[in-house]
């Protein structure tokens, strides 16, 4: 397509193997979250974004279709638009017509879900330049494509920033300013807060379609790293810790077992877990702290009526 530019720098295969040979070495063993995005991982989350349960897709929605002229206005038009973590692109699609923006960068570490994604954006929008990045944005890389005079605006939408431990998510929020440049604007949303009831349902859907997800991590790695994770021996386990405020996912052993990964053995005792995800929820007070530490300032916060999700436009100082 004549508007879109792809560009490939998904990560080797041999960094999954050793992240993931590094992660279950490790006590309490553990393995990142971004490794759940292969083609069905992919999938599955978007299911799991229209799921009853899982408030925050459609709250986050909801507030942009209700703010997107403002927000489009603080973003400002013309600009290289950055989306961090673009998925299938949903959310931006409410934007994009009012922003205007120059060029279209999508970023996502999950190649062919980012491809089918942008080349179903490019058709329909025609008219808008398209730089599509598949790669690793939890780690620093150069961007392949920036005009250095053309002002630049950042789109971060479903709380991803969550994922990362706060010093983590302080330094990605650096990252970003450092990318963006003075002056530049990052629409970024964060899950607040609630009662542990509902961010547990939100992670224990009743379809199952979560421990889905969390279990495709293992069918991944038997078939990327040679592995033989028996998955009928591994369960999602789920729930939100509140002293880090957090909700954890995990995958627990339910035997006593031994599994083979890229030629290593790894032993697990009956109820041990693999910690596969951290989502930290915020209070509006906690998480402009952050974004300060790292260079940016609030200028406006906009969340629902009952205070589930917030979206926050920040610049950079």
């Amino acid at each position: 397509m004549p508007n879109l530019t792809f560009y490939d720098l998904h990560p080797p295969l041999e960094n999954f193997r050793e992240d993931v040979i590094t992660g279950l070495s490790a006590t309490p063993k553990a393995i990142s979250p971004k490794f759940f995005y292969d083609q069905h991982g992919s999938r599955l989350f978007d299911r799991i974004t229209e799921l009853p349960e899982y408030y925050q897709t459609r709250t986050e929605i909801s507030i942009i279709r209700e703010h997107g002229m403002e927000m489009a206005l603080l973003l400002g038009e013309h600009s290289l638009l950055l989306e961090l973590g673009s998925g299938s692109s949903k959310k931006i699609r409410l934007l994009l017509d009012a922003l205007r923006p120059a060029i279209y960068m999508p970023i996502d570490i999950s190649r062919e879900h980012l491809r089918e994604s942008a080349q179903i954006l490019a058709k329909h929008s025609p008219g808008l330049e398209i730089h599509a990045v598949c790669a690793d944005y939890s780690n620093d890389f150069e961007l392949p494509y920036y005009p250095e005079s053309m002002p630049k605006a950042a789109f971060f939408p479903g709380s991803s920033i969550g994922n990362f431990e706060p010093p983590l998510a302080q330094a990605l929020l650096q990252r970003t300013a450092k990318l963006l440049g003075a002056g530049g604007a990052l629409l970024i949303g964060v899950d607040l807060i609630k009662s542990t009831g509902v961010l547990n349902a939100a992670y224990n859907d009743s379809q199952g379609v979560t421990a889905d997800f969390n279990l495709n991590l293992l069918t991944r790695i038997n078939r990327e790293l040679n592995a033989d994770f028996d998955l009928s021996s591994f369960e999602h386990h789920a729930f939100y810790n509140e002293k880090p405020g957090r909700i954890e996912m995990h995958l627990r052993s339910k035997i006593p077992q031994s599994v083979k990964v890229a030629g290593e053995s790894f032993n697990f005792s009956m109820r041990e877990t693999i910690h596969t995800e951290n989502s930290y929820k915020y209070t509006l007070e906690q998480f402009q702290q952050l974004a300060i530490s790292a260079g940016f300032k609030s200028e406006r916060v906009w969340r629902d009526t009952e205070k589930l999700f917030s979206v926050h436009c920040l610049r950079v100082e």
